[in-house]
């Protein structure tokens, strides 16, 4: 049997002579509790919120995107293509160039996004999904000699453009390795007219509903000035095919030259930023919980006071100054303890309960959000780096004070 533990055990439930002394120890477990409970609603919420980010991917983020490691651009004609559109897993391979030019339309300007797509994006992505007016179940980008450009429903707006706006739109871009001559500016960039074709693309992301137009790849090539080249090829995988498995195959082929992103690779900036957040938050929540820990300290110190007399009946039974030490160490611990288990018992719990009936909500008014309460969601992983957390910082808060107090009070 354990000595020391079994007298801290009975120390914890036992009542002492002092009632304040159950009262401090109670106030000690529920500050650690209540910083555990924290740690665990916290962290969850950022959870929720990456999850949600991860459920608003589009057909703009690809499953996989194979982009050039050094530069912008690579050769239409390389090899790597036909291997990738030979990939039993790989179900379309979308080439695709993208760059940034100037729309002008009756005075109103705008600096886009020009993505030129082969035409079998369509393929690639559910157009019946994005596009209107709803009900369209085709894209065409080009017809005989007409050129189209689907442009993003806030960008429209921006300009002031219906899905039926019967006029062209005049589109520039620099040309590559000339200087603007000041004399004749115009004569620095590439123009070309764009059609709309009646209708626009929406897929809820400012990124891309304010910026995109959506074009033909030759097009993009001619206005860019980058005939027979690419910026990048998107992949859609066959239905069952392992994202992960697929990754590392393709980026095999590719070698260095080419990397490999899947859809959080290609939101890398939001999702990093949303990882620095969380981290913040942790550490911000352990610093409170090393407050409430000290708690411990007093809550220990007073229990010292109380025992005197079974401290030395303990002595006289034969336990030696380390086993004396060791029972108080063990009290502050099992308080800890007791602490960490129910705070996170209560966090699971109210993170069940805000998935469940929504307890807090994003605003009062309905419809403003994409959501109407705060998302949750609850990973392993943070449950075991919490509980970790709680039991070595209060662990080392006790550690030092009671081997100074052991020395002074017993």
């Amino acid at each position: 049997m354990n000595f020391p533990l079994f007298i801290a055990r009975r120390y914890l439930f036992s009542k002492k002579s002092h009632h304040a002394i159950n009262i401090i120890s109670a106030i000690s477990a529920c500050g650690v509790a209540l910083a555990t409970l924290a740690l665990v609603c916290t962290l969850s919420v950022f959870n929720g919120f990456q999850d949600l980010v991860a459920d608003l991917f589009t057909s703009f983020d690809p499953e996989l995107k194979v982009i050039p490691s050094e530069g912008k651009t690579f050769p239409a004609s390389h090899a790597l293509l036909r291997q990738l559109e030979g990939d039993a897993d790989i179900e379309v391979v979308t080439p695709c160039l993208e760059g940034q030019a100037l729309l002008v339309r009756e005075g109103k300007q705008m600096v886009v996004t020009v993505k030129g797509v082969a035409d079998n994006w369509q393929e690639q992505v559910a157009v019946g999904e994005i596009l209107y007016p709803q009900g369209q179940t085709e894209c065409v980008l080009h017809a005989a000699e007409l050129e189209y450009g689907v442009l993003g429903i806030q960008l429209a707006a921006k300009l002031g453009l219906t899905a039926n706006f019967p006029d062209p739109l005049s589109v520039y871009a620099p040309k590559r390795g000339e200087r603007v001559n000041m004399a004749n500016p115009m004569s620095s960039f590439n123009s070309d007219e764009l059609q709309m074709p009646g209708y626009v693309f929406m897929v809820k992301q400012a990124k891309y509903d304010g910026n995109y137009v959506v074009t033909s790849l030759g097009f993009a090539q001619r206005l860019l000035d980058q005939e027979g080249q690419l910026s990048q090829l998107e992949l859609k995988l066959r239905e069952g095919a392992s994202v992960e498995r697929v990754k590392k195959r393709v980026q095999e082929m590719a070698g260095a030259g080419f990397t490999v992103q899947d859809r959080y690779e290609q939101q890398e900036d939001v999702f990093r930023i949303m990882k620095v957040e969380k981290l913040i938050a942790y550490l911000f929540l352990t610093f409170i919980l090393l407050i409430a820990s000290f708690n411990i300290v007093g809550s220990l110190s007073m229990l010292m006071i109380d025992k005197r007399q079974d401290v030395e009946t303990l002595r006289n039974l034969g336990a030696t100054e380390g086993q004396i030490c060791k029972v108080f160490m063990l009290e502050g611990r099992l308080i800890s303890l007791s602490g960490c288990l129910v705070g996170i018992a209560l966090g699971v719990l109210l993170c069940w309960l805000q998935q469940q009936y929504g307890l807090i909500t994003m605003g009062e008014s309905e419809g403003t959000f994409i959501i109407e309460s705060y998302p949750v969601s609850v990973h392993l992983t943070d449950i075991l780096l919490i509980f970790l957390t709680v039991i070595v910082v209060s662990w080392l808060v006790v550690w030092y004070p009671v081997h100074r107090l052991s020395r002074r009070l017993l």
